[in-house]
Protein backbone atom coordinates (compact mmCIF):
# COMPACT_ATOMS: atom_id res chain seq x y z
CA UNK A 1 0.00 0.00 0.00
CA UNK A 2 1.17 3.12 -1.14
CA UNK A 3 -0.32 6.46 1.07
CA UNK A 4 0.60 10.30 -0.31
CA UNK A 5 -0.19 13.37 1.64
CA UNK A 6 0.50 16.94 1.38
CA UNK A 7 0.75 19.55 3.81
CA UNK A 8 0.66 23.41 3.32
CA UNK A 9 2.19 26.01 5.26
CA UNK A 10 0.27 29.02 4.47
CA UNK A 11 3.29 32.06 5.04
CA UNK A 12 2.13 35.23 5.78
CA UNK A 13 4.85 38.54 6.03
CA UNK A 14 4.02 42.47 7.33
CA UNK A 15 6.25 45.05 7.36
CA UNK A 16 6.10 48.09 9.74
CA UNK A 17 8.66 51.16 9.42
CA UNK A 18 8.90 53.72 11.57
CA UNK A 19 11.58 56.11 10.88
CA UNK A 20 15.15 54.60 10.01
CA UNK A 21 14.06 51.15 11.69
CA UNK A 22 12.14 48.24 10.15
CA UNK A 23 10.17 45.70 11.71
CA UNK A 24 9.21 41.93 9.49
CA UNK A 25 6.90 40.23 10.94
CA UNK A 26 6.11 36.58 9.41
CA UNK A 27 3.33 33.60 10.08
CA UNK A 28 3.78 29.95 9.64
CA UNK A 29 0.58 28.22 9.74
CA UNK A 30 0.12 24.44 8.94
CA UNK A 31 -3.89 23.01 9.06
CA UNK A 32 -4.33 19.44 8.85
CA UNK A 33 -7.59 17.50 7.40
CA UNK A 34 -8.71 16.74 10.79
CA UNK A 35 -9.30 20.83 11.07
CA UNK A 36 -6.47 21.16 13.78
CA UNK A 37 -3.58 23.98 13.32
CA UNK A 38 -0.44 25.33 14.45
CA UNK A 39 1.23 28.61 14.17
CA UNK A 40 4.64 29.73 13.85
CA UNK A 41 5.56 33.49 14.36
CA UNK A 42 9.16 34.94 14.16
CA UNK A 43 10.09 38.40 13.38
CA UNK A 44 13.06 40.32 12.13
CA UNK A 45 14.53 43.98 12.64
CA UNK A 46 16.38 46.33 10.57
CA UNK A 47 19.53 48.21 12.21
CA UNK A 48 19.08 51.74 11.02
CA UNK A 49 22.50 51.92 9.78
CA UNK A 50 22.11 48.54 7.74
CA UNK A 51 20.99 48.55 3.89
CA UNK A 52 17.81 48.32 2.70
CA UNK A 53 17.21 45.01 1.26
CA UNK A 54 13.52 44.36 2.63
CA UNK A 55 14.66 40.49 1.18
CA UNK A 56 17.00 39.95 4.25
CA UNK A 57 13.99 40.93 6.42
CA UNK A 58 11.66 38.78 5.16
CA UNK A 59 14.18 35.55 5.21
CA UNK A 60 14.94 36.18 9.00
CA UNK A 61 11.92 36.37 9.90
CA UNK A 62 10.29 33.40 7.64
CA UNK A 63 12.94 31.43 8.97
CA UNK A 64 11.98 32.31 12.67
CA UNK A 65 8.17 31.76 11.90
CA UNK A 66 9.03 27.87 10.31
CA UNK A 67 11.51 27.48 13.34
CA UNK A 68 8.64 28.10 15.73
CA UNK A 69 6.11 26.00 13.88
CA UNK A 70 8.91 23.19 14.07
CA UNK A 71 8.97 23.31 17.56
CA UNK A 72 5.22 23.30 18.20
CA UNK A 73 4.74 20.18 15.63
CA UNK A 74 7.93 18.46 17.32
CA UNK A 75 5.92 18.58 20.87
CA UNK A 76 2.65 17.55 19.20
CA UNK A 77 4.80 14.11 18.29
CA UNK A 78 6.46 13.81 21.30
CA UNK A 79 2.84 14.17 23.33
CA UNK A 80 1.09 11.89 20.60
CA UNK A 81 4.17 9.41 21.60
CA UNK A 82 3.66 9.68 24.89
CA UNK A 83 0.18 9.21 24.87
CA UNK A 84 0.22 5.91 22.80
CA UNK A 85 2.67 4.29 24.40
CA UNK A 86 2.43 5.23 27.87
CA UNK A 87 6.84 6.41 27.53
CA UNK A 88 7.67 10.17 27.17
CA UNK A 89 9.61 10.44 23.89
CA UNK A 90 13.30 11.46 23.93
CA UNK A 91 14.53 13.89 20.98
Amino acid sequence: MHTMKRWNVDILLSEETEGDSTRTWAEAGLASDDGSSLRGHGMARKHPADADVPEIGDELAVSRALADLSRQLRQVAAEDISEHTGTPWRP
